[in-house]
């Protein structure tokens, strides 16, 4: 049959199975708009207060329910004001596909009005990305866009279509969605036994999981292996719930803000078993230290990873999901126990402390996390209630924390908390957020109101930048260089006057009644949690120094130094 571009748009978008879409309408994209309000019984159209919250949105949707993320703009600056997010999914490996519009044929390239070359500025921050100047090429090139954005590593992909082929007809025939099929084509047989025989060998190996286990689903299998390897397991930030952080082989994060137990433990270990990790900088601290007495085992399906930030034993290239089950019929059952007895002891002697008679970080996760019962949908900003969130609330599952990992992009919570409750309604969604996160997306407050999506919004009001004050104290010689928020902004009543239910929280007791009030209302609500403005994330690795480095505020007063 015959269709407009817009028609085939709009169909293209149900054959793939998407249900919600996140954006901002504008000149050029009017017509797909148009197409869309003719389809919202079919596809639900979440109006954001800005395009960087649609991208957001759209990027949450797909962290937390594991499909595509769809987002829409207008052409110029629509579109670049999605390109914070679609960085955001890049860096990360999320599978987004955002669709924008152009300047029509006839006046493309001639500086017309709203006319920006987004498939240009966006070529390093995608996967991949297409131009439409014909409609006859539409449908193809939107199948082929869902297809790359979740084959293989994922990734955003960007559609920009001229308005004319918005415009313009074309035949269109329905086609079932290509079928992702794991990645093993670089699974080999020799790979898997250098791998099994590195395990079997070693006596102290330790295990490092990142977000590409969850990208796999391979938490069952990844259950299976720490089981037969009896070893201890760290992860990334990105790799939280991929292994159950209850797990009496859970030992905590690793890196800048990892555990001591994580750190020390993976200094002093024989094998180093990382499975779907990049090596982030955040991660590794000083390369040439790392891990420095073990082998290392490299686990990932993107080749472009192995040996680019740390030298490898030995890697096996492909979906982490099928490498493990390969790996699980071939090892053999290990038992550990005088390793694991020594990591145990390094838990023992360095626990995660805190303070627990007052209003803090670290005491309001812990808050969230019993009120919860470890089963809502974490989101978070960047800072230091991101490494608070990851610290001291246990993730049991995969798809619970949302977070920024890679790009660190503040005001990213929000957006992705709206798309996160989108995707998982019967869900409890909490964006744990900073007072300076929260002012750079805090619109977005309106289209939770809007649509009443029942988002709960914890700020960690310190009236500082919390990290980049951290930082400057440290090392910096306190010299607070624009870091200071103790203005005269009352979030309280701007998120009132923005239609959400908001609360004013001074004391630790305060915490749970106001949280659990909040989830029984099932509204959009803001909570404003006041702490202090120096308190600090801890353990900690300076940057440029190895991980087995790492301290705590304990260790900095027994130099005598003030922080």
């Amino acid at each position: 049959m015959e269709l407009t571009g817009s028609e085939i748009i709009i169909e293209c978008l149900k054959e793939q199975g998407v249900d919600t879409v996140f954006g901002y309408p504008g000149g050029t994209i009017l017509n797909v708009y148009d197409e869309l309000y003719k389809h919202s019984d079919e596809i639900t159209h979440i109006l954001t207060s800005h395009e960087q919250g649609a991208a957001h949105a759209a990027d949450g949707y797909a962290r937390s329910t594991g499909k595509v993320g769809v987002c829409m703009a207008t052409s110029g600056p629509g579109a670049t004001n999605l390109v914070t997010g679609i960085a955001t999914a890049h860096m990360d490996s999320i599978p987004l596909v955002a669709i924008t519009a152009n300047v029509p044929l006839p006046i493309i390239g001639k500086d017309s009005f709203q006319e920006v070359d987004i498939v240009g500025v966006t070529m390093p921050i995608t996967k991949h990305n297409f131009l439409v100047k014909d409609v006859k090429d539409l449908a193809d090139t939107l199948r082929d866009a869902f297809y790359i954005a979740q084959s293989g590593r994922p990734g955003p992909v960007l559609v920009d279509v001229l308005k004319n082929a918005t415009a313009d007809k074309a035949e269109y025939e329905y086609k079932e969605p290509k079928k992702i099929c794991p990645c093993t084509n670089k699974i080999t047989e020799e790979d898997i036994n250098t791998a099994v025989q590195l395990i079997e060998e070693a006596k102290k190996p330790y295990i490092f999981v990142g977000g590409g286990a969850i990208i796999s689903g391979a938490s069952e299998e990844l259950k299976k292996f720490v089981g037969l390897v009896d070893a201890p397991v760290c992860d990334t930030l990105m790799g939280k719930g991929a292994f159950d952080g209850t797990d009496e082989h859970y030992t905590g994060m690793l890196g800048m803000h990892g555990t001591k137990t994580s750190n020390f433990g993976v200094t002093e270990c024989d094998l180093l078993i990382a499975i779907g990790v990049r090596f982030s900088d955040r991660v590794t601290g000083n390369a040439k230290k790392f891990a420095s007495n073990a082998k290392i085992l490299q686990i990932d399906i993107d080749p472009a990873e192995i040996n680019k930030n740390i030298a490898t034993t030995a890697s096996v290239i492909g979906d982490v999901s099928e490498v493990l089950k390969l790996l699980n019929a071939k090892i053999s059952q290990h038992d550990n126990k005088e390793w694991l007895t020594h990591i145990g002891e390094l838990t023992e002697k360095y626990p995660m402390t805190f303070p627990q008679n007052q209003l803090n970080g670290p005491a309001l996760i812990e808050k969230i996390f019993e009120v919860t019962n470890g089963d809502a949908i974490i989101t978070t900003e960047v800072g230091q209630h991101q490494m608070w969130a990851a610290q001291f609330y246990k993730y049991s599952k995969p798809r619970t924390l949302i977070t920024s990992g890679g790009a660190g992009t503040m005001g990213f919570g929000l957006g992705a908390a709206l798309g996160s409750k989108m995707g998982n309604k019967d869900k409890v969604v909490i964006n744990i957020a900073g007072d300076g996160c929260f002012r750079m997306n805090m619109n977005e407050i309106a289209t939770a109101t809007r649509y009443n999506i029942p988002v709960i919004e914890v700020i960690v009001n310190n009236q500082v930048l919390g990290m980049v004050r951290q930082w400057q104290t440290l090392f910096y010689g306190k010299r607070y260089s624009n870091t200071t928020l103790n203005d005269q902004v009352d979030f309280v009543k701007v998120a009132e006057g923005m239609g959400a239910k908001a609360y004013k929280v001074t004391k630790l007791e305060e915490v749970e009644p106001v949280l659990k009030e909040a989830i029984e209302l099932n509204i959009p609500v803001v909570i404003d949690c006041h702490i202090d403005s120096d308190d600090k994330v801890f353990p900690m690795v300076a940057p440029g120094t190895a991980i087995s480095e790492a301290f705590s505020q304990e260790d900095l007063a027994a130099k005598g130094l003030d922080c």
